[in-house]
């Protein structure tokens, strides 16, 4: 298929807690160079952390489980910041970023609201500050928000409003399995969600009050691309992005992703990228009407389903055609035995 004469815009997206899984995207890591020597920076900048977080997430047996906060969020920031770096090695130069929960941080930091040491930072106090917090989980749910409504509690709240019908909501274990029964019982579906921590929920309260006075020593900008929100349902203002009470809600507050996504594409038509694990996001973009008549499209950069190395492999290449296709002719992955391409100028200085 030739390129397209109508070269749609790129915009990002960045998955969240939920999406991770073991060896998330390993199969690029000492043979895409850009994706490794972002990862190498992640990790470098972790401290005495690093080695053991990257043991961990090549290992099939990891010390400290996957879902685990101390894992789930540190890597998934690491291998969305990375993979976001890779695309921008290919010469796509996003004119959008769109993060869920915790990949908010990592679409903020490659739009250059936040130095890259200053964004690890904030995962790191972040994950510390989770431990407070007593466990407890997400759920995800085949339905709208105004299905659920009745059954949420005090403790057990909407906790994400990811397409027309499918939520999550959040809180402490045992009330949370409560309300995942009576759900159950009309006949909804109801997944738990890989999560240790009650993520998006009042629950969630001391952390935030714990890392806001962190937050509050980073210098932040507005960001140098159109950033949107999963908070607020739509762009990120200026003001919202220099806010570091904005930053430290993010872990008690719920995400709109569908409404964020509705104004992204209500914006222009688009070709839209996931750049993590599991294709979640990329799910939740096929089932937008825009999607669904072809006037945007989605694309995955890695497999639906942990997997080999060389499905990793596949999925980037894949990717890389379909915007090679779409009108992006440098779009093409890098091997172990090929260079690295020219840098190309970031969409914000790293940091």
């Amino acid at each position: 298929m030739s390129p397209s004469t109508h070269r749609r815009p790129v915009a990002l997206l960045f998955p969240g807690q939920g999406s991770q899984h073991l060896r998330m995207a390993a199969g690029l890591y000492r043979h895409d160079p850009v994706f490794t020597l972002a990862m190498d920076r992640v990790l470098g900048l972790m401290g005495g952390e690093g080695p053991a977080l990257r043991r961990d997430w090549l290992s099939d047996d990891p010390a400290i489980g996957i879902d685990d906060v101390r894992r789930a969020q540190p890597l998934l920031f690491a291998v969305d910041y990375s993979l976001g770096r890779m695309v921008l090695s290919w010469g796509v130069r996003p004119t959008a970023l769109l993060g869920h929960s915790a990949g908010e941080l990592a679409a903020a930091a490659l739009a250059g609201v936040m130095r890259l040491s200053d964004a690890v930072r904030m995962v790191r106090e972040r994950v510390r500050a989770a431990l407070l917090v007593p466990p407890g989980g997400m759920l995800a749910v085949g339905a709208s928000a105004e299905q659920v409504r009745p059954f949420l509690t005090p403790d057990v709240v909407l906790a994400a409003v990811n397409a027309t019908a499918q939520v999550m909501l959040a809180g402490p274990g045992e009330p949370l399995d409560r309300v995942a029964d009576a759900l159950r019982g009309t006949g909804l579906t109801v997944v738990r969600v890989p999560a240790t921590s009650p993520f998006h929920s009042p629950a969630m309260a001391p952390a935030s009050d714990a890392i806001e006075p962190v937050y509050a020593t980073v210098r932040f900008r507005p960001p140098t691309v159109a950033l949107y929100s999963g908070y607020t349902g739509g762009l990120m203002t200026d003001e919202n992005a220099c806010s570091p009470r904005f930053w430290a809600r993010q872990v008690t507050d719920p995400v709109y992703f569908a409404p964020a996504l509705d104004l992204l594409l209500a914006a222009d038509d688009m070709h839209l990228v996931e750049a993590g694990p599991r294709q979640t996001l990329t799910a939740f973009a096929r089932r937008h009407r825009a999607v669904r008549v072809r006037a945007s499209a989605a694309t995955a950069l890695l497999p639906a389903r942990p997997g080999t190395p060389d499905a990793d492999r596949a999925a980037v290449a894949t990717a890389a055609r379909r915007l090679r296709e779409e009108g992006y002719p440098r779009a093409l992955p890098v091997t172990a035995n090929a260079p690295a391409p020219t840098p190309e100028p970031a969409l914000a200085e790293a940091g």
